[in-house]
């Protein structure tokens, strides 16, 4: 009878302290996710606020005196959309190439009866620490005649180590080996087994490379700016953002009366808002459609067993 009040006791001093540990734990997770949040959102009303009021850090939470000259500006430049075109081109080709290597590798360094196993992730291993650097890798594609090509744009960037180590730990941890002996059994190759098997239950981390390789082939912009000097037309989207905020600025000092430097610096800012505003949207489309596999394909790919 005298431990009952013990007991009661404890389990109250349990419960408030789960409920201070509750509300100091979402506490936390709302101001985290204010600091990640706020900024894409400032971003948003900033690209549609006056330009002043955005300058006199008088935008912070809401638009105000709402403008489009960004935008307009941005879409009066024809470039754009001939930059979203190659951004659309060089994004699914080389995700695809991606994707294509990167499973396939995956799938047969995961497999313990691979001829020269080891000698293959050790070879995967030392690119992931040493590269050649950047003239050595200028000096290789110009040897390809990819200058001035679509190629640089593809192939350079078709296959992330990183990438491919997920993926093999993914298919350690998810592909028992009876689904594969019985395939066998029922007379179907390793090709086979990997395009009717295995890949119809890996749809988690294929999402996850879709997604990483798709953003990465979006927001690349390096390799255009390396290999492609006079083939404007070829130009990325990234790569047409830039010139047209390059020009804009040099605009902004290249003289004039002050009334005029002044407007041509405010609508640069208002551009520069603008333009992060055009080149994210796309690609955050592409989320929604493989978040369901997301978290899935990650955690489950880094653990085994």
């Amino acid at each position: 009878m005298d431990n009952k009040p013990v007991t009661a006791e404890k389990a109250r001093r349990r419960l408030n302290s789960d409920t201070v540990y509750y509300i100091v734990n979402t506490a936390i997770l709302v101001l985290l996710t204010l600091i990640v949040v706020y900024p894409l959102y400032f971003l948003v009303i900033a690209s549609i606020s006056d330009p002043d009021l955005v300058l006199n850090g008088e935008v912070l939470f809401y638009p105000r005196e709402i403008t489009f000259s960004g935008f307009e500006r941005l879409f009066q430049d024809n470039k754009i959309w001939n930059g979203y075109l190659n951004t659309i081109i060089n994004t699914v080709a080389s995700t695809a190439i991606s994707l294509a290597i990167t499973v396939a590798a995956g799938y047969g360094l995961s497999r313990p009866n691979m001829i020269f196993k080891k000698f293959f992730l050790w070879l995967f291993i030392i690119t992931m620490f040493f590269g050649g650097g950047l003239i050595p890798f200028y000096l290789v594609v110009s040897q390809l005649g990819w200058i001035n090509t679509r190629w640089a744009l593809i192939v350079p960037s078709a296959l992330n180590v990183w990438n491919v180590f997920m993926t093999k730990a993914y298919f350690e941890s998810n592909i028992p080996d009876s689904i594969l002996e019985a395939a066998r059994i029922d007379g179907a190759n390793e090709f086979m087994t990997f395009v009717r098997i295995v890949l119809p239950i890996s749809q988690a981390i294929i999402a996850v490379m879709l997604l990483f390789y798709a953003v990465g082939n979006w927001n690349s912009y390096f390799n255009a700016l390396i290999f492609i000097t006079t083939k404007q037309d070829l130009f990325p989207l990234q790569m047409v953002l830039r010139e047209i905020l390059i020009v804009e600025n040099s605009g902004a000092i290249g003289g004039g009366s002050s009334d005029t430097i002044v407007e041509q610096i405010k609508l640069a800012n208002q551009i520069k808002y603008s333009s992060i505003i055009v080149s994210t949207v796309p690609i955050l489309c592409l989320y929604p459609f493989v978040q369901k596999y997301f978290s899935q394909g990650v955690m489950i790919g880094s653990l085994k067993g």
